[in-house]
């Protein structure tokens, strides 16, 4: 089974800048209602719609004081407690501006892969100065994961 996943935040003040459970130094973090780990949060979509499990909105709303501030590696866990099978592969591309994601990727795949148990790849790339990722306002990711519902 395989699903895809996509995620976007807006860059804010005040806020740890958390990818794929990793703090990145930069200025600015991520708004949003839990860490605002938008790596992480499209794996979880990921996972979620391989196992026909919903999304990650459905299974943790932001509507809900409980999620307030919510690690996401911690949603992730939980989020592969709710499916059937294994996570097989992930493959999860980070678009944004800065900051460069190379010194990072290792890591990220290394606390994504022992959440998941699966082979992660993350990957970056830019959007060429384009649109509202292009002017920095902040990042996206786009994830694709396989899993095995033996």
């Amino acid at each position: 089974m395989v699903g895809i996943g996509y995620d976007s935040h807006r860059f804010a003040e005040g806020r740890k800048l958390i990818l794929g459970g990793v703090e990145i130094d930069h200025p600015l973090g991520l708004d949003g209602h839990s860490d605002a780990d938008v790596l992480t949060h499209a794996v979880i979509d990921a996972i979620l719609g391989a196992a026909g499990g919903g999304d990650i909105g459905t299974l943790f709303p932001p509507d809900e004081e409980q999620w307030r501030d919510a690690d996401s590696i911690d949603l992730l866990r939980t989020a592969i407690g709710t499916i059937a099978g294994r996570v097989i592969n992930v493959d999860a591309t980070v678009i944004c501006e800065e900051p460069r994601l190379g010194p990072y990727k290792a890591q990220m795949e290394q606390i994504l892969g022992a959440a998941t148990s699966g082979r992660i790849t993350v990957k970056a790339t830019t959007n060429e100065g384009m649109g509202w990722i292009g002017r920095g306002e902040g990042i996206a990711c786009i994830a694709v994961a396989q899993i095995d519902d033996d």
